[in-house]
């Protein structure tokens, strides 16, 4: 177990070695000492139930440390655009009784992305500098908007895991500010960028255009922020760092490189991606794609395996049906037919449909891999958003299992665990 070696980084890691439950109360109450916060208000950033996390552990080690120190100590959910949270999926993610909103005496807030009065606007990060932050790829203003009850507390805690990411490379740190608990402009600015880079190429890499963006927009933020970024599995905390949203984040996606990264000898031609109940819909399953696309062989099947999903997205379903899935050239190419398309959503539709190319003078799109939805959509709106179809109950997770040697792959619990070539 190390101790933070650094100035201002606290952490707990070790290879192989689980960090337990006292020792990250520990590591906590240690590595919030040294802030100023008694008598104040803090807030704490957090995920939402689609992350593999601990927050019942981390908002007890909280409790402890800051309750007693705070005068308000309350809890905000990143939910980006995600659809908001209900009492009871709010007690299980936080591990304590949630009703209208309150834990005790602590709220526990939904983002609302959807309203516009959620949020203040921080500054414009000017096209000059978008030009330069994106390796000049884009150069446009962005207007950068925030939650504005950060406003209403003296110090801001971001608290939650770091995976590797379609969109950013390696989500945590002040993605739990952008898009988390963002305004939609710089969420769809973001999201867009991503898919111009390309899930295939940024996932799983670190200091990516689109993290320069938003640790810019981040600096328009004058309420203190302080961050505890987690390196967690199902078994458990595999690490901990306490300091800046940038260090806590850099230490915790290094980690993350080492514990999340599966690597392979050679390409597989099927995969079939168990998804988890935690992810309700295609927008959130998708992760099932983003992390095998790398490790699947040209012409090669991704299967989404989730028979409890009945809709794409809660809160982006009909334009989703409008445009489809399709790679990002498809959209490049026709840009004057989907440009007025919010950039979030035609950023999921590249990054779980995959790479591929789209002639426009044929009409013809080759996207490099199939990907097939095994839920309880039917085959008539797959079809129609351009996914593949296979009946769910027709699927023996068994008779799959155990056929690597075939290039068949079964990957239980997925939408975490990166996969790679190892070359």
């Amino acid at each position: 177990m190390t101790a933070a070696a650094s100035p201002g980084l606290f952490a707990a890691s070790s290879p192989g070695h689980r960090v337990a439950p006292a020792e990250v109360h520990a590591l906590v109450a240690r590595g919030l000492a040294a802030l100023p916060l008694d008598g104040k208000r803090v807030l704490v950033i957090i995920p939402d139930g689609t992350r593999t996390m601990p927050m019942p552990l981390m908002f007890d080690a909280l409790e402890d440390a800051l309750g007693a120190r705070t005068t308000a100590l309350d809890f905000l959910v990143a939910l980006g655009t995600h659809a908001p949270m209900t009492d009871a999926q709010l007690s299980a993610l936080v591990g304590r009784p949630v009703v209208d909103g309150v834990a005790g005496s602590r709220k526990v807030m939904n983002h609302r992305w959807d309203d516009p009065a959620t949020f203040a606007t921080l500054g414009t990060i000017p096209a000059a500098e978008i030009n330069a932050l994106t390796d000049g790829l884009i150069a446009q203003d962005v207007t950068v908007a925030l939650n504005k009850s950060v406003f209403d507390y003296d110090q801001i805690l971001i608290c939650g895991p770091v995976f590797p990411h379609e969109v950013v490379g390696f989500s945590g740190g002040n993605k739990y500010l952008f898009p988390g608990i963002a305004g939609p402009e710089i969420i769809n600015f973001t999201h867009w960028l991503g898919a111009l880079l390309g899930s295939f190429h940024v996932i799983g890499t670190g200091k990516t255009p689109v993290r320069a963006v938003i640790d810019r927009a981040a600096q328009l933020l004058d309420v203190p922020l302080a961050c505890l970024a987690l390196v967690v599995s199902r078994a458990g905390v595999d690490g901990l760092f306490i300091g800046s949203a940038e260090a806590a984040w850099r230490a915790a996606s290094e980690l993350s490189a080492r514990q999340h990264v599966i690597y392979v000898d050679r390409p597989y031609q099927r995969v079939l991606c168990v998804m988890p109940t935690m992810y309700a819909d295609v927008w959130t399953a998708g992760k099932g794609m983003y992390k095998l696309e790398p490790a699947v062989a040209d012409g090669g099947e991704v299967v989404i395996y989730a028979p409890h999903i009945t809709e794409v997205s809660y809160t982006h379903g009909k334009q989703i049906d409008e445009v489809g899935y399709h790679c990002r050239d498809y959209f490049l190419k026709q840009w004057e037919r989907f440009g007025h398309y919010p950039g979030g959503v035609l950023a999921h539709s590249t990054h779980v449909k995959g790479l591929g190319t789209y002639d426009a003078d044929t009409g013809v799109e080759s996207p490099r891999i199939r990907v097939t939805l095994a839920t309880a959509i039917s085959e008539e709106r797959c079809r129609r958003i351009n996914l593949g179809y296979l009946d769910p109950a027709t699927v023996d997770v068994a008779a799959w299992t155990g056929r690597e040697h075939e290039g068949v792959l079964v990957v239980p619990h997925a939408g975490e665990m990166l996969y790679r070539l190892k070359k």
